[in-house]
């Protein structure tokens, strides 16, 4: 039984700030470092047009570098707040904080992130957000820290109880193993205040390395809406397992009874790395943020799609493209980057 005290906005709830942990040489990002910068300066400099920036660095020195290129990349310094922490990597969905509102007042919540599931070193980036919080990044807003390993990019919310996720991610034995899918939904209701959880069976991309993260396939657009990832290729190899994951879809139903609003966005044409795997490029992982949508962009024909169909969804935002083709290569896009931070946390 979910808390009636609790409830976990929607990303299209107003807005304090976004979330970026900044790219450095001590990442992934090394070899690439240049381009992926500017795209992290693209996304900062279309925040910064509709709110704050609170932006994590490696050190003091690397601040002062960061400050100098969002300088001259013309973002504001007023809608920057920079501090210093050590990191892993740069995929703030999962390391930042999910915020619920508490009896209407905001609540930090610090979930376990092990790499997802795993798979990567993870230990400066699951510190990362009680470290902030020390330093007074979040103002007087309380942090809760919890033994509970669930990555923001694994879940998606309606703002009035309805998460929707998918089995793959959620219960992968290497993230929760003694919790089963009812344990699961406890914690969700919880702490998130979660009354429904739709758990998507099917949905896959190839070469996600986070067993399925819910906001590279569905996303709600609005209570009644979901925009979804979608393959039109009879011989791609996505064809199937998205076409079932339509169907779940279609079967769902909001709170009042009635079917969602599907809104297909096409995957683009096959992107591959230099070692030829193919990576997970979705027009799904875009970032809802006060007064605009941030979509991916991958040089593709199915671009111009992707804005169109969430121009109609989000009439009242600007619909902004960013270019994601060197963050891809990394298997993430602007979505996984960022983490809001909903309107109260800095007050």
């Amino acid at each position: 039984m979910a808390e009636a005290s609790r409830i976990l906005p929607a990303e299209w709830a107003p807005q304090d700030a976004v979330m970026l942990t900044w790219p450095h040489a001590g990442t992934d990002w090394a070899e690439q470092l240049p381009e992926t910068e500017t795209v992290f300066l693209d996304l900062a400099r279309a925040i910064s047009r509709f709110e704050s920036l609170l932006i994590t660095c490696r050190d003091a020195a690397h601040r002062q570098a960061v400050r100098d290129k969002l300088e001259q990349a013309g973002v504001p310094a007023s809608r920057c707040r920079f501090y210093c922490h050590a990191s892993d990597d740069t995929w703030a969905r999962d390391h930042g904080p999910l915020t619920v509102y508490r009896d209407g007042r905001p609540q930090l919540l610090d979930f376990t992130f092990n790499g997802w599931g795993g798979k990567y070193p993870a230990e400066r980036d699951n510190a990362l957000t009680r470290a902030l919080h020390a330093q007074g990044a979040f103002g007087d807003t309380p942090l809760v820290s919890l033994p509970f390993v669930l990555e923001g990019g694994s879940i998606d919310s309606d703002g009035a109880g309805t998460l929707l996720t998918t089995r793959a991610c959620l219960l992968a034995p290497s993230r929760n193993p003694d919790h089963d899918q009812a344990a699961i939904e406890q914690v969700l209701a919880r702490q998130l205040g979660a009354r429904r959880v739709f758990w998507l069976r099917h949905g896959w991309l190839r070469g996600d390395d986070t067993d399925s993260h819910i906001d590279m396939l569905a996303r709600f657009c609005d209570p009644a809406t979901i925009a979804f990832s979608h393959c039109e290729d009879a011989k791609d190899e996505h064809f199937a397992p998205l076409q079932a994951m339509r169907e779940e879809l279609a079967a769902l139903r909001t709170a009042g009874g009635e079917g969602y609003r599907l809104v297909p966005l096409p995957i683009p044409a096959p992107i591959h790395d230099r070692g030829g795997r193919r990576l997970p490029a979705s027009y799904a992982n875009f970032l809802i943020i006060n007064g605009a949508v941030l979509v991916p962009q991958y040089d593709d024909a199915a671009d111009h799609t992707a804005l169109s169909r969430l121009r109609e969804v989000f009439p009242g935002r600007e619909i902004i493209g960013i270019d994601c083709r060197p963050l891809i290569q990394q298997y993430g896009s602007l979505h996984c980057l960022t983490m809001q931070l909903p309107r109260g946390v800095l007050a």
